[in-house]
């Protein structure tokens, strides 16, 4: 089996998801389609020896002509709305490609949790209208589809989507704020007049509008035209939801507007004795498309917070070459580049400080709200924004293999997965969908054998229809996945899997790996004892201006110690290695040696008392022990050890005050271990474990029936990252890690994991508050909307049914937008 993805936005324009992915799958040989609206792709899994990719994009072609032309051809529905991500919403943006030919273009999968590694990219089809388009996750495509798109320059298809993260709420395929904006204003201009010489209207409110030639027609002529105008795009998702035999909301608020349309023209045409709906009808569509502009709004603005990140890459790069400085496309950057970032400018790559030192503003990408000092051979990540100096960076990263580029690709990836919520939701709204068709059928029966007037039944099935729309059911869930997954990207929890997110709130206990997770997986001074002649400050500038000449591990564990401190650090003269021993420099015009116990013996070195406790006990915690010397006599001893992360302590007192247990893993010996846990207040300590026994001691606690996260950086921990329920990847960690992690951590920062499940916890109160609102909601309206309450004299109008179903909707919609007051 061998998976690509194909881009379908020609197709999503005018389909729905489910029926692009039923469409594609029924290509023989095809074993399974996946359709990221987010992204206008299709990720297909097929048999490559009975079918080409070729032959995937013929057939997608074919079932565009077959299907999808009458679609195409309305700009209005179909385009007009299509916008790049970021794009401010206008009803003159411009429109996406309508070419057939293109709309089916190939590129492998990139690195980022897929089920399996792809092949090189095939050569693309000659007979296209138009060259392959790239990814569309790159951030310098996005950002140049942006430029484009701001000067009405023609658009490419990877770009056309403003409804990002919203794939199974799929009513809204092709569809932008813009267009509903723009049609409901000039529907309530023309539903105004509809309502002010409305018959029912005038006798309600006791006042009476002016007859002239033709009034009698405002009502009939101006609803139809709001019917047409307002209504096509209502009338066009149902006939693509019929057409896929998933009937919907669409199909519900067709089914209303179109009965109170020909009911209406019956009654005007005198063929039965009854009350036309036109101002009903009127209303019923503005308060239609008013609710969907609110919906949709909420919707864009959720989605466009990450994809705004795109547009802070800059267009150009200053390259510096032999023969000085020039201006280049961002596009044209190649690994090995080397870059000036001049102060206040966005970093154009992902590369390497190789001269210069600044700030750099990381937020963006990190959460972190403090700039970062930056120096030679640190890391810098694309679209960050460099602080008051002027930097060299080698290009490391470019396109899409950028650090912002796979944040994105994560986010859509995980907007795409479905959680248990969400499917939940899915069969409640199909299953709505029918009881509402069939209470709306029961209820025009049943009043018409009371004896009900016709118009008076036709009323009331047309507000069961209205009422019961499952708008805000679908919207309950899509909304706030798509908020909590911007929100935790934008705080450098980047979620893989919708459903690690689910079920983190379960979570009660944690592991961890010890290096590079609590600790940093780099010698430190972890402890220091001094002779009275001397501070610690002064003790650790002598040693480190010493230690400055060497290479050993432990050696730049004492200087980064001191540069961690802000210590300058003195320049050594005569530096030379004893073998086996220890070193010896001058610093100052002393000449001092530093080294282990062998020194001790070999110098015959004499050692206080106060050093020599502070040595064993460094000893029992198993840390290396390094001793200065001055002339025979111990003057310091530094304890070394891989340090602890001054956040490693504040996560783990968070994770306690949620009540969750926090283990240990590591192969250190267990003395190490012992010292680490005890320092952190660690619950549960595995020591000495193998890397292949990892995964067995997380499989060890779930058999106790505990419901368990790993946190891991390397290599080693992918399986027990796998085997978790929970797998919490470190993003500075080994790719492989990453990719068996539910969830990576940008910031390799510990308290991150109370973060995820703050956002895990609050992520699912919304889901659950939205779908008993939105199923509560229903449970009430169709009864009153069926008329069970007119013996009581209270009755709905289909106007009125339409505000409490937009009410409802709005709720919803507000409700997950607090989510983003969350504090994580």
């Amino acid at each position: 089996m061998k998976t690509s993805v194909i881009e379908v936005h020609a197709m999503l324009s005018v389909l729905s998801v489910d029926e692009v992915e039923k469409r594609i799958g029924e290509v023989p040989g095809v074993e399974s389609v996946t359709v990221n609206y987010a992204a206008g792709s299709a990720t297909v899994r097929y048999d490559e020896t009975r079918l080409e990719v070729a032959d995937i994009k013929s057939a997608v072609r074919q079932r565009e002509y077959d299907s999808a032309a009458p679609a195409v051809a309305s700009t209005d529905a179909g385009h007009e709305g299509h916008m790049a991500p970021g794009e401010p919403p206008s009803s003159s943006a411009p429109t996406a490609s309508k070419s057939a030919p293109d709309a089916a273009s190939v590129r492998p999968i990139a690195p980022s949790g897929h089920e399996q590694q792809v092949e090189a990219p095939p050569t693309p089809d000659a007979s296209a209208a138009t060259p392959v388009p790239v990814p569309a996750a790159s951030p310098a495509d996005e950002h140049k589809d942006h430029k484009e798109a701001a000067g009405a320059q023609p658009r490419r298809p990877e770009a056309a989507s403003s409804h990002a993260g919203h794939d199974n709420h799929d009513k809204h395929e092709g569809h932008s704020p813009a267009m509903f904006r723009d049609r409901f204003w000039l529907s309530l201009a023309l539903t105004v007049p509809v309502v002010f010489w409305s018959a029912h209207i005038q006798e309600l409110l006791g006042y009476r509008a002016p007859e002239f030639p033709g009034s009698d027609w405002i009502g009939p002529v101006l609803a139809t035209v709001v019917f047409v105008y307002g209504g096509l795009v209502f009338l066009q998702g149902a006939w693509r939801e019929l057409r896929s035999r998933l009937p919907g909301m669409m199909t519900l608020i067709s089914l209303a507007i179109t009965v109170a349309f020909l009911f209406s023209w019956v009654v005007q045409f005198g063929l039965i004795e009854a009350n036309a709906l036109w101002w009903e009808l009127a209303t019923l569509v503005t308060i239609m498309l008013l609710g969907h502009w609110i919906e949709m709004r909420s919707i864009n603005q959720a989605q466009g917070a990450l994809k705004e990140l795109a547009k802070l890459l800059p267009d150009t790069a200053t390259r510096i070459t032999d023969g000085g400085e020039e201006k280049v496309a961002v596009s044209a950057l190649q690994n090995g580049d080397l870059l000036l970032v001049r102060p206040g400018e966005s970093v154009p790559a992902d590369g390497v400080v190789r001269k210069g030192e600044s700030d750099i503003n990381e937020a963006m990408i990190t959460g972190e709200s403090r700039p970062v000092k930056k120096r030679e051979g640190d890391e810098v990540i694309a679209a960050t924004i460099n602080g008051e100096g002027s930097l060299r960076i080698e290009v490391t990263g470019t396109g899409e293999k950028t650090k912002l580029s796979g944040i994105m690709r994560l986010v859509a990836d995980a907007q795409k997965s479905k959680s248990r919520a969400q499917h939940l939701a899915d069969r409640a709204a199909r299953l709505l969908t029918v009881v509402a068709i069939g209470a709306a059928a029961i209820t025009l029966g049943v009043w018409q054998l009371l004896g009900a007037a016709i118009d008076f039944s036709v009323v009331r099935m047309v507000t069961v229809l209205v009422i019961a729309c499952p708008h805000a059911l679908g919207l309950a869930v899509p909304l706030v996945v798509a908020i909590s997954t911007t929100l935790g990207a934008r705080n450098g929890l980047l979620v893989r899997d919708r459903r690690g997110l689910e079920e983190a709130r379960n979570l009660d206990t944690v592991i961890f790996d010890k290096t590079g997770t609590l600790t940093l997986g780099e010698f430190r001074v972890v402890a220091m004892s001094v002779a009275k002649e001397l501070t610690e400050d002064e003790a650790l500038r002598i040693a480190s201006g010493i230690e400055s000449e060497s290479e050993h591990p432990i050696a730049r564990g004492i200087v980064k110690t001191a540069e961690d401190k802000g210590i300058e650090i003195p320049a050594a003269e005569g530096f030379r290695a004893i073998t086996g021993k220890g070193v010896a420099a001058m610093v100052g015009g002393t000449e001092y040696h530093m080294g282990g116990p062998a020194l001790l013996k070999t110098e015959k070195v004499q050692v206080p008392p106060e050093l020599q406790e502070a040595a064993e006990a460094a000893a029992s915690r198993g840390q290396a022990t390094i001793y200065l010397v001055r002339d025979g006599r111990a003057l310091a001893i530094y304890a070394v050890a891989d340090a602890i992360r001054e956040e490693s302590r504040d996560a783990i007192a968070a994770l306690h005050e949620r009540g969750i247990q926090v283990a240990m893993l590591t192969g250190d010996a267990q003395a190490v271990a012992d010292a680490v846990a005890k320092e952190l207040g660690i619950d549960t300590v595995f020591a000495e474990v193998l890397p292949d026994d990892k995964a067995n001691k997380v499989r060890e606690l779930q058999t106790q029936g505990k419901k368990v996260a790993m946190i891991g950086d390397g290599v080693n921990d992918a399986p027990a990252l796998a085997t978790a329920d929970i797998g919490i990847a470190i993003g500075a960690g080994a790719d492989v890690a990453v990719e068996a992690g539910h969830i990576v951590l940008v910031r390799s920062d510990p308290r991150d994991i109370p973060r995820i499940i703050t956002l895990s916890r609050a992520t699912y109160r919304k889901m659950v508050q939205n779908l008993w609102w939105a199923a509560g909601y229903n449970i009430f309206a169709i009864p009153l909307a069926a008329g069970v309450l007119a013996t009581w004299g209270i009755l709905l109008t289909p106007a009125v049914g339409a505000v409490l179903m937009s009410a409802s909707t709005v709720v919803v919609a507000i409700n997950a937008q607090l989510l983003k007051r969350v504090k994580l």
